[in-house]
C-alpha cells in the first residue's frame, strides 16, 4: 500500500473544501485494476466539481478528475496486466468514484481502453474527455449519414476543448467548418485548426425563431440553451446537430418546427457511459485522424499542484483548447 499525492474535495458545515493532500492507497475504492496515473486533463466538468458551481460530486471525500492516462500496476482483470498503458474517460470517476487527480487510481478493468500505440500519455490527455467527446460527436454525424458534401458544419464554443478538437477533426475530413466563439482574439488560432469562417456567438445567443435561414448542414454544439435552439433553427433540411455540452445552460427554449418541418435530428452525446466498442472506435479514429501538430498547438500543461487555481478559469472561458495535468 502506501500514500500518494491527490487533490481531495471534502464537504463540511461551511461548504466544500478542496486541497492538495496525501491520500492512502488503502482508502481507494473497489476495482480490479490499480493504475499509476501519469497524466490527466482539465475539463469543464472538472472545473464545476472543484469550484462546486454545480453538484457534480456525489460523494465525499472525492478525488476529482474525470479522465487519466497511466500504467497498470496491479490487476486481477483478465484483460489487463502490469505494465499495460491505458486510458480512462468517464464512468463516474471524479463524481461517484475516486478520480484522476492523484498518483494512483483503482477502477474496474472494463472501464479502461488501451492507449493507442501512436499516442504518448501526454497526447492522450491533450485529447482527454473533451477531445474524445468531440470524436463521438463527429462519429454521430457520420453514423447519421452526413458528410462534407452536404454543406458546412458549425462548431459552437469553438475555442474550448471540445470545439478545438472538433474543428481539427472536421477540417481533416474535408468539412467547411464555421466556428462560433465569443472571443474574437482567437480567430487566428481557430483558423490554424482548420476553421474556414468565424462568427460571433452573439448571433446565436438571442431568443430563437421557430425557423430561421438555413445556414449549415450539421453542427456540434457544446453550449446548449438559446444557442442550441438557434443552431437547430438554422440547420438545413435533413441535417443533424450533435449536442454534447451545457456551458450556456441546461434548458432548451426551442420549437418543434426544425424537427417536423425540416427533418432535423438532435443527436445526444453521452461520453460518460459510452459502451466499450464505441469508445474503442473513437480512440482508433483519433489516432488515425487527429494531426499531432494541431493537437500540440491547442495544448498547455500544468502540474497537479496548479489544477485547483486553474479550475475557475475554464468556467469563465479563460482557457484555450486543452489543458493537460501532469501528475508526476
Amino acid at each position: 500500500m502506501g500514500a500518494f499525492k491527490a487533490v481531495v474535495i471534502e464537504k463540511g458545515e461551511d461548504g466544500q473544501r478542496v486541497g492538495l493532500t496525501t491520500f492512502d492507497e488503502a482508502d481507494l475504492m473497489e476495482g480490479d485494476v490499480t493504475v499509476r496515473v501519469t497524466h490527466s486533463s482539465l475539463n469543464y466538468k472538472d472545473g464545476l466539481a472543484i469550484t462546486g458551481k454545480l453538484p457534480v460530486v456525489r460523494r465525499f471525500p472525492m478525488i476529482p478528475g474525470i479522465d487519466f492516462a497511466g500504467v497498470v500496476e496491479q490487476s486481477s482483470h483478465p484483460g489487463w496486466k502490469p505494465g499495460d498503458a491505458v486510458v480512462l474517460n468517464g464512468w463516474g470517476t471524479g463524481e461517484t468514484h475516486l478520480g484522476a487527480y492523484a498518483q494512483k487510481s483503482r477502477v474496474k478493468g472494463d472501464w479502461l481502453v488501451a492507449l493507442p500505440a501512436n499516442f504518448t500519455p501526454h497526447q492522450a490527455m491533450a485529447i482527454g474527455t473533451a477531445g474524445y467527446t468531440a470524436m463521438l460527436s463527429v462519429l454521430a454525424l457520420e453514423h447519421h449519414g452526413l458528410a462534407s458534401e452536404r454543406g458546412p458544419v458549425l462548431v459552437t464554443g469553438a475555442a474550448g476543448g471540445v470545439g478545438s478538437v472538433a474543428i481539427a477533426l472536421l477540417a481533416a475530413s474535408g468539412w467547411q467548418v464555421i466556428a462560433s466563439t465569443g472571443r474574437p482574439a482567437e480567430a487566428e488560432y481557430l483558423r490554424g485548426l482548420g476553421a474556414a469562417e468565424i462568427i460571433d456567438r452573439a448571433e446565436l445567443s438571442k431568443p430563437a425563431k421557430p425557423l430561421a435561414r438555413e445556414r449549415w448542414a450539421a453542427a456540434i454544439d457544446t453550449v446548449g440553451g438559446a444557442t442550441l435552439a438557434n443552431v437547430l433553427s438554422m440547420t438545413r433540411h435533413g441535417g443533424a446537430v450533435a449536442a454534447c455540452g451545457n456551458a450556456g445552460g441546461m434548458d432548451l427554449p426551442a420549437s418543434v418546427a426544425p424537427f417536423i418541418l425540416r427533418g432535423i435530428a438532435l443527436l445526444g452525446i453521452d461520453s460518460v457511459m459510452t459502451p466499450l466498442p464505441l469508445r474503442r472506435e473513437a480512440w482508433n479514429r483519433l489516432a488515425r485522424d487527429l494531426d499531432p501538430g494541431k493537437l500540440a498547438a491547442m495544448t498547455t500543461t500544468i502540474g497537479l499542484e496548479d489544477v485547483i487555481a486553474k479550475a475557475p478559469e475554464i468556467l469563465s472561458g479563460q482557457t484555450r483548447g486543452r489543458v493537460v495535468v501532469a501528475i508526476q
